[in-house]
């Protein structure tokens, strides 16, 4: 279990990058313009990626109150996706800290945005920060069509996979 989520937690630093590469040669009309997806624009998704990421390690650090950054953030958009990187990697340095399978199986109580109690075991929050992150970045590609960016990075895991 741990050398999956490892391999993952890398996955997820990796095609975060490519995709923050293609969207820093952006103007901010571009990262602002208007798309129907989830999240209204670039930029929206990009904060709400670092924001869910960041809250999720906080948990996983057992942050009594996680900061939800995507309302507070005030900064540049290269800010943004500079610390968004750095949050991707503490995950995975998270990951690598875990002695073994058990410790990624230690149930993990938390509150959500609701003020929600849940639990769950580690690797299944992990796999859900990972799933998550894909799933955004599907559609910032899709967002990046439509703001007529043609060259696209390929973010599939596969790609990744026969890099190493």
């Amino acid at each position: 279990m741990k050398e999956l989520l490892l391999q993952y937690a890398a996955y997820n630093v990796w095609a975060n990058k490519l995709m923050i590469d293609a969207m820093q040669k952006l103007d901010a009309t571009a990262l602002d313009q208007e798309i129907v997806s989830s999240f209204p624009s670039l930029r929206a998704t990009v904060l709400h990626c670092w924001s869910a990421e960041y809250v999720w390690l906080q948990r996983l650090q057992l942050a009594e109150k996680p900061v939800w950054v995507q309302n507070e953030f005030m900064g540049t958009f290269e800010e943004a996706n500079s610390e968004w990187q750095k949050v991707s990697a503490a995950l995975l340095q998270f990951v690598e800290k875990q002695y073994d399978d058990k410790a990624l199986q230690h149930v993990l109580q938390f509150y959500d945005l609701k003020k929600e109690s849940h639990k769950m075991p580690v690797y299944q929050v992990l796999q859900h920060v990972f799933n998550h992150c894909s799933y955004h970045r599907g559609q910032l590609v899709t967002m990046l069509r439509q703001v007529e960016v043609k060259e696209i990075p390929r973010t599939d895991f596969i790609v990744f996979a026969r890099k190493k």
